[in-house]
C-alpha cells in the first residue's frame, strides 16, 4: 500500500499540557514515518461557550499507509488514552487530535471529513503547520499552507475553537 502524507493538529488546555503532547507525540512518532514537529503555540482559547484554560497547540506532519479512518481511531484511542471526555462541544480537553488532511483525499462522511472542515480558518492550527509543512496543498482549495495562513492573516481573522 501506498504511503500518504498526513498533517496533524494537536491541542491540550486540562491538566499537564506539555505532557498530554509530549505522549502524544511519542505515539504519533511509532506509526508516522519522517514525522516532523512544529514548536508548541499557546493560544487563548475561542469559540467556546465556558471560561476555559489557555491551550497549548502544535502540529506534526508524517507518511503512513493507514487509511483515514483508521487514523482516526488511532487518534480517537490515543485521546481515550489520556482521558479525554466530550461531556459538550468545545468542553475542555486533555487532548485533542484532529486529522488536518491526508494526502490529496477529499471526504464528507458522518464521522470524517478531509480535510478538517476548519482548519483553513484557524490561526492556531495553520501557524504551526507551516512550521512544518508550508508547501502542504489543501486538495480543496489547491493552495498551499503558507497561502492560506498568509490569507487568515491579512484577513486579520481571529481564529475559532477547534
Amino acid at each position: 500500500m501506498d504511503r500518504i502524507a498526513v498533517a496533524i493538529g494537536l491541542g491540550s488546555n486540562l491538566g499537564h499540557r506539555t505532557a498530554h503532547l509530549q505522549f502524544a507525540r511519542t505515539r504519533l512518532a511509532e506509526g508516522l514515518a519522517g514525522m516532523r514537529v512544529s514548536s508548541i503555540h499557546e493560544t487563548d482559547p475561542v469559540g467556546v461557550s465556558t471560561p476555559q484554560p489557555r491551550f497549548l497547540n502544535q502540529a506534526v506532519v508524517g507518511e503512513t499507509t493507514r487509511s483515514p479512518h483508521e487514523i482516526l481511531d488511532w487518534l480517537l484511542a490515543l485521546e481515550r488514552a489520556r482521558g479525554r471526555r466530550r461531556p459538550f462541544p468545545g468542553a475542555p480537553r486533555t487532548l485533542d487530535l484532529d486529522l488536518l488532511l491526508a494526502g490529496s483525499q477529499v471526504m464528507h462522511g458522518p464521522d470524517l471529513t478531509l480535510p478538517h472542515a476548519r482548519f483553513r480558518e484557524r490561526r492556531f492550527v495553520l501557524e504551526p503547520l507551516a512550521e512544518i509543512a508550508p508547501e502542504m496543498v489543501d486538495p480543496v482549495s489547491g493552495k498551499t499552507v503558507r497561502e492560506l495562513l498568509a490569507a487568515l492573516v491579512a484577513q486579520g481573522s481571529a481564529v475559532s475553537g477547534l
